[in-house]
Order: C-alpha cells, then sequence, then structure tokens
C-alpha cells in the first residue's frame, strides 16, 4: 500500500461501526431547512438498532425499511409534489422530525480558498448582505475535518438566507444559487459548501481512486516518503526554536510599521494533514455520498500550480472519481479556471508560465471530460491578491454554464472565446475559436497578450487583429511562425471577449515541453 492507513486523531467521532445506536439517527446533512433535489427520489439514511423496523414519511410519501445488522439503513421516499416546506418524518424506536423541507436544486460548493470566501470577504458586502432576503436559498457549510478512512457523517448545519446570514455563506456559490434563483422562477436552491483553503486535488480524492492512476504512482510515493522521512524531534526543535524568536519579530515588525509575522505552529506529520491524499475525501465528501444533487461547482488549482502538467491527469481523475461514488449519473461538474496571480513575483527571473499551463490543463479538462463547464476570471483577479474579491461575476459565469447546459435555457451566452484550431498563412498565423461571434477587444484598444514564435521556439510579442470571428497573429521579427501563445503568464491579463463581454481563455498552439512535467 502506496498511502500510510495510520489512525489520524483528527477525525469525526462517529466512524462507521464505532456506536451502537439506541434510537433511530439521522445524519447532518437530513436536517432542518435542507433542501433536496427536485427530480430524484429522496435518497433517506441514518442508523438505528439492528432489525429496527424504520417509517420514513415526507409530505404525503412514505417508505419503510429494516435496519441491516449493523444498524444502517437507507431508502427512497418519493418527492411530494411542490417545493414545500414539508415535514421529514422518521420513525423507529423513536421519532424525529425535520422542518422545513424545501424542494428545489442542489449544488456541491467545493474546493480551496477562493470558494470558502464569503460574502462578507467579498466585494460590496455592504450592500450585498442587506439585500439577501431570499429565504428559498439555503446554505450547509460541512465543518472541516480531516480522516485516514472514508466516514458516515459530518458536522454542520443547514441556514436559511437572510441578512442575518449570509454574510458567512461561500461568496462564490452564493452568487452562483442567487442567479439561479433569480433565473429558474424563484425555484429553491441548496448550497452544500465543503470547501478547505490551501488544499490540493489529491485531498479532496479517495485514495482508490488515485491509486487506480498509474500516472499518480510517483506523486503517491512522494507522500509516502515525506511520512517515512518525517522527525518529530526535529519538528519539535525547529518550532521551539521559531517560538523563541517570535516575539523579538513581531516587535521589529512592530517598529518597522510591518505586518507582524504569523506565530510558530508545531509541524504536524505530512499524513495527518488536510493536503495529505483523501484526508479530505475521507472526511468532507464521503459522508456526502448518499446525497441527491443537481451537479458540482469547484474553485481550485492554486496549490497545484507547481505540479500544472500533473493536474491535467489529477483533476479529470478527481472529476471521474465523485462522479462514480455519488452514483447519481454524470452529474455537471462546473469550475473555475483560476484568477491571475503573480505566485513568482518576488523573483523576476523566475518563469511565468506554470499558472498558464495550470490553465491549460483547465481548458484540457473542460475540452475532454464530458458535461463539464470553465468560467474564465483573467479579467477580474488581482495578480498582488490570490483572493480577488470579485466573486459575483464569477458566480455569475458558472451559472450561465448551468442555465444553458444543465436547464436548457435558450440563448444563454455561458462562455468566451475557446481555442479551436490554428493554421499558417505565410508571416501569419490564424487563430479560431468556438464562442467567438463578437470577438474584439474589451476596452477598444489593441489585443494584448500575445506571442509568437519561429522554429527556434523563442517567444516575442506579436500583433493580433480581429479577422471576422478568428484572429491574425504576427510579428515582424517573426518570418516564419510555428506557434502562437496567449496570455501565458501568471500576471497576464488579457481584453480578448467576444460580443457578451465574456473573456477568451489563455491557450497555447505548440505542444512544447511543459516546463512543470517532471514535477511529482
Amino acid at each position: 500500500m502506496i498511502l500510510s492507513r495510520r489512525f489520524l486523531p483528527v477525525v469525526l467521532s462517529f466512524a462507521a461501526g464505532s456506536l451502537a445506536y439506541a434510537d433511530v439517527k439521522l445524519p447532518a446533512i437530513l436536517s432542518d431547512h435542507m433542501v433536496l433535489q427536485a427530480g430524484k427520489p429522496a435518497s433517506i439514511w441514518g442508523w438505528a438498532d439492528p432489525q429496527e423496523k424504520v417509517t420514513v414519511k415526507l409530505g404525503k410519501s412514505s417508505a419503510q425499511t429494516v435496519a441491516g445488522a449493523d444498524g444502517r439503513w437507507a431508502l427512497k421516499v418519493a418527492l411530494p409534489k411542490g417545493e414545500g416546506p414539508f415535514e421529514l418524518q422518521v420513525t423507529g424506536n423513536n421519532s424525529l422530525t425535520v422542518t422545513d423541507v424545501l424542494v428545489g436544486e442542489v449544488w456541491l460548493c467545493s474546493g480551496q480558498s477562493n470558494m470558502a470566501w464569503t460574502v462578507k470577504q467579498a466585494n460590496q458586502p455592504e450592500t450585498e448582505i442587506p439585500a439577501a432576503t431570499f429565504p428559498k436559498i439555503r446554505h450547509f457549510k460541512v465543518q472541516n475535518a480531516i480522516a485516514a478512512e472514508p466516514q458516515e457523517d459530518l458536522k454542520g448545519s443547514w441556514v436559511v438566507c437572510s441578512p442575518e446570514t449570509v454574510g458567512d455563506f461561500t461568496a462564490v456559490g452564493y452568487f452562483f444559487g442567487r442567479h439561479l434563483h433569480q433565473q429558474l422562477n424563484a425555484v429553491p436552491v441548496g448550497l452544500v459548501g465543503s470547501n478547505w483553503g490551501g488544499t490540493v486535488a489529491e485531498a479532496w480524492t479517495s485514495r482508490k481512486a488515485l491509486e487506480a492512476v498509474p500516472e499518480l504512482k510517483p506523486m503517491l510515493d512522494n507522500y509516502a516518503d515525506k511520512v517515512a522521512t518525517f522527525d518529530p524531534v526535529k519538528a519539535k526543535a525547529a518550532f521551539d526554536k521559531a517560538t523563541e524568536a517570535w516575539p523579538a519579530q513581531v516587535e521589529k515588525a512592530k517598529a518597522e510599521q510591518k505586518p507582524a509575522p504569523r506565530k510558530p505552529v508545531l509541524a504536524a506529520a505530512p499524513d495527518r494533514g488536510s493536503n495529505y491524499p483523501a484526508n479530505l475525501y475521507n472526511s468532507m465528501i464521503s459522508p456526502l455520498l448518499r446525497f441527491s444533487i443537481r451537479g458540482a461547482i469547484w474553485y481550485q488549482g492554486e496549490s497545484n500550480v507547481s505540479r500544472a502538467h500533473q493536474y491535467r491527469t489529477l483533476f479529470p481523475a478527481m472529476i471521474a472519481n465523485w462522479r462514480k461514488d455519488f452514483a447519481q449519473g454524470e452529474f455537471p461538474f462546473l469550475f473555475v479556471q483560476i484568477a491571475p496571480f503573480g505566485y513568482n513575483r518576488a523573483n523576476p527571473n523566475a518563469d511565468r508560465s506554470p499558472c498558464a499551463e495550470l490553465w491549460e490543463a483547465q481548458l484540457l479538462t473542460l475540452k475532454n471530460v464530458p458535461n463539464t463547464g470553465m468560467a474564465v476570471t483573467t479579467d477580474v483577479g488581482n495578480i498582488t491578491d490570490i483572493h480577488p474579491k470579485n466573486k459575483q461575476d464569477v458566480g455569475l459565469r458558472l451559472a450561465l454554464w448551468a442555465l444553458s447546459k444543465t436547464y436548457e435555457k435558450k440563448g444563454v451566452i455561458y462562455s468566451g472565446p475557446l481555442y479551436k484550431e490554428s493554421k499558417v498563412e505565410k508571416d501569419k498565423v490564424r487563430i479560431a475559436f468556438t464562442h467567438s461571434k463578437g470577438i474584439k477587444a474589451r476596452n477598444g484598444e489593441a489585443l494584448s497578450h500575445f506571442t509568437i514564435a519561429g522554429e527556434d521556439q523563442k517567444f516575442v510579442p506579436a500583433v493580433a487583429t480581429v479577422d471576422g470571428e478568428s484572429l491574425l497573429v504576427s510579428s515582424p521579427d517573426v518570418a516564419k511562425p510555428v506557434a502562437v501563445r496567449f496570455a501565458w503568464s501568471e500576471d497576464a491579463e488579457p481584453n480578448l471577449v467576444n460580443g457578451a463581454g465574456l473573456p477568451a481563455s489563455p491557450f497555447r498552439t505548440d505542444d512544447f515541453p511543459a516546463v512543470t512535467a517532471a514535477n511529482k
């Protein structure tokens, strides 16, 4: 076994088989104010005494089952007509009642900090929060936790959207859900926020799925080596030394009117952290697998930039893993192409390509994985802040994909220009796109962030001009071009859009070796 299966102390206390059930019990996700997915029978499950008869009633619908020898039970019950509110009643040796249940559209909102970023941290909280009287939008925030093995339950609760509560909602999720609510005849929307800042995609993927992909074995071996070589004594010594020096560093920063350094934290064993493979899948995804959803939205990738080429394999594997384990078909998976950010801005000689290669991995996922959608954010980022505050446009762009592709609303323009193909025409390269109607420069100026190369593979600035719905790219310094790149730098904030004002995704026409290809 490549990955350590040692017990992690920071796990949920209700792991499978660890309790004896005297009363019927429901998981946290099945609780007051929840939203059940429309169009599917409601999946209801829980625990009870072995062989205990369990009756479930939802509105006027009902179903019965018997708990197994391990105390687990599960069933499906027909949804009542309408959107509610309804009561869910569960009866065994005892009775439980879940109140204010709505039927509508449920979306899982996952990823790292840009998905965790809240409404009160986003743009214009002074106007967004007072206007958030949407009682049919509900948010379930999954409490952060890690686990070495898949769990059956988690901690969290459903919260009704109001000016008093919305500030703590995932901002991207809220603006996404609000647009769906407004465009789909005020349909109830349930947002399940399972996200954690600074986390990598492999932490959100099951161990079984990771081990099934041969290309990911070097990554797993690397993690195993980190566990094997971790020295707790050295970690404690380093922590003690840093703690001793910290007060003086704080005073120095204060005297220089600079931000104080963070208080030192004792390093934990790698397999006890939130970034160890499968640790978040086990604790924050696995307990949700029975819950019916319409689809997922995902904002993550910043923590995988240094391994961008690997993300080409890792990200599709994670999507396939979720779809298989949720067992709800090839549900829509909509994701955000991460915003520009100066990862290496402190080093003027650093290569600027890793972020662009992560964009490429996301673009390839859109192309190769069915029923996916991608919101481009090159125009709403902040290269000095990895957490750009404009989450309104991000949520809107995800919602456009959902409205067009999932809900089949006609006439919705949901994507900016996406690279299709290129053709060399003498000293120019013609670039063709999909979603290119009305292609132009957003600000009316010259198109920016194009480069071109000849056979020497040395890229120089290029001029791009609109020719119908394609572009012609050239440079007087390159007589025989072979490749074009667009926005191929972490700090690129280009201006190419279509007639709807939606930005083009960064791309390249070449397949020259990726600078992150060797990073595992």
